[in-house]
């Protein structure tokens, strides 16, 4: 990973923490577990949901096989980037980021996401692979390198904080 791709996935997966976080803002543990209707996940279950993600998408990570060549798709890329935290298109949720009920509290949740992602920047800080080179198989996109996973996770807080206040907006009605 060259020093201005570092630089850049390090700018936005804070992006994507803060987006989280600044959605949150505010938001009481009893606002958070509730349930708006059958078909919307509550924000708990939303900050439940990009934890287990985030936990996922490195798992993935650790796992991936180095590639004889790098695997570099440019357009793969700009639609992470751009679609990522879209909300505008529905997207199922794969089975293992459903959220089930493993936190007890928002605070809880929240502790697990960023802990998490505290251990996605320390990865990306000191790795000094070529990640392009490093194939995982994800189970929408097929195989991917680990620096678009790594952009995947960056993105995806994002998406879910446009959740989250669309929740808000519902709750203050």
């Amino acid at each position: 990973m060259t020093e201005d791709e570092r630089e850049r996935i390090l700018a936005v997966l804070e992006e994507g923490s803060n987006a989280l976080l600044d959605a949150l803002h505010g938001v009481s543990e009893v606002q958070a577990a509730r349930v708006l209707a059958a078909e919307r996940w509550s924000i708990l279950q939303c900050v439940e949901h990009v934890t287990l993600a985030e936990q996922y998408l490195f798992s993935l990570i650790e796992t991936s096989k180095f590639a004889d060549k790098p695997l570099i798709d440019e357009q793969r890329w700009l639609r992470i980037a751009t679609r990522g935290a879209d909300r505008s298109v529905k997207r199922e949720c794969p089975s293992y980021a459903l959220p089930k009920g493993g936190f007890s509290s928002l605070q809880e949740a929240l502790d697990e996401f960023l802990a998490s992602r505290e251990r996605t920047i320390g990865f990306v800080k000191t790795n000094t692979d070529d990640l392009r080179s490093r194939i995982a198989v994800h189970p929408v996109l097929g195989d991917v390198n680990c620096q678009e996973l790594l952009l995947l996770m960056a993105v995806h807080p994002a998406r879910h904080a446009k959740q989250i206040e669309e929740n808000k907006v519902v709750l203050a009605s």
